[in-house]
């Protein structure tokens, strides 16, 4: 789907590593981005040895020059930059009411997500789009839309995630480039994965006796209208059908991968 196709991916952890691997499988020349050198190497490794391509270079996605130079040295080289993916994660409080929340962890996810958005979004647009049709893809979690207790700054850096996605495909539809967002739920094989939400729920396990895995299996799980999780495949396989040309005409919107998570 993605033959002769130019994609940055920022992040390496659980969601970027996985989607890296589908992006190469599908003939995409493959800029994978991040902080943890080892992290990069051992998925570009993975994807050479199954005869994909791939480069990576460390980088901070909050340091805006950096992110510059990183898009443009990319762009000089492949004449263009076609699809890019946000896969930074950054960690949070969930589980703390109002009274005792600090307004440092309450702005921590908004300020970290909606900067690095910002950050990405703006150092990637000059180098897509109008003949070369040019995607930007954005992720985010049910707590966009859930009236739940515990999730004050979690749940409004979603819903900006998804905002700024929105805003930011009318802003670039002229240009030809469209942005998409997508909301996964929490993903039952991430944590094994090696993703910082294993410590994030192992909090909430450990309150009912009970494994990660058994929490997200008997607790979230059971919050779907399928009784169960997505995978990091799902999110891969999707994400890859979002850029490419089979999903042409979506635009400005947030595909649901929740397994239909219920919310308020």
């Amino acid at each position: 789907m993605l033959t002769d196709r130019t994609a940055v991916i920022y992040g390496a952890g659980a969601i970027g590593a996985a989607t890296a691997r589908v992006f190469a499988r599908e003939g995409a020349r493959v800029f994978l981005a991040g902080r943890t050198p080892a992290r990069l190497d051992a998925v570009a490794q993975g994807i050479a040895a199954e005869g994909g391509t791939v480069a990576t270079a460390q980088l901070d996605v909050h340091d805006q020059q950096a992110v510059e130079r990183h898009a443009a040295q990319v762009a000089s080289t492949e004449g263009g930059i076609d699809i890019v993916m946000n896969a930074v994660s950054v960690p949070h409080d969930q589980g703390t009411g109002l009274a005792d929340l600090s307004v440092e962890a309450f702005l921590q996810p908004i300020d970290g997500f909606l900067r690095m958005l910002f950050i990405t979004s703006k150092a990637v647009a000059p180098h897509m789009g109008h003949e070369r049709p040019g995607v930007i893809l954005t992720l985010s979690e049910p707590g966009a839309k859930l009236t739940a207790p515990g999730i004050l700054g979690h749940g409004v850096s979603a819903a900006g995630k998804e905002a700024f996605s929105r805003l930011l495909a009318a802003e670039l539809a002229a240009s030809n480039i469209r942005v998409v967002g997508i909301r996964p739920h929490a993903i039952i094989d991430a944590p094994a994965a090696g993703s910082y939400t294993g410590a994030l729920f192992e909090q909430f396990a450990a309150a009912g006796g009970r494994s990660v895995q058994g929490f997200l299996t008997e607790e979230l799980a059971q919050g779907t209208l399928l009784k169960r999780l997505p995978t990091l495949s799902e999110v891969a396989e999707m994400a890859a059908f979002l850029a490419s040309d089979r999903a042409g005409s979506i635009t400005g919107t947030v595909v649901n991968l929740s397994a239909g998570a219920l919310v308020d």
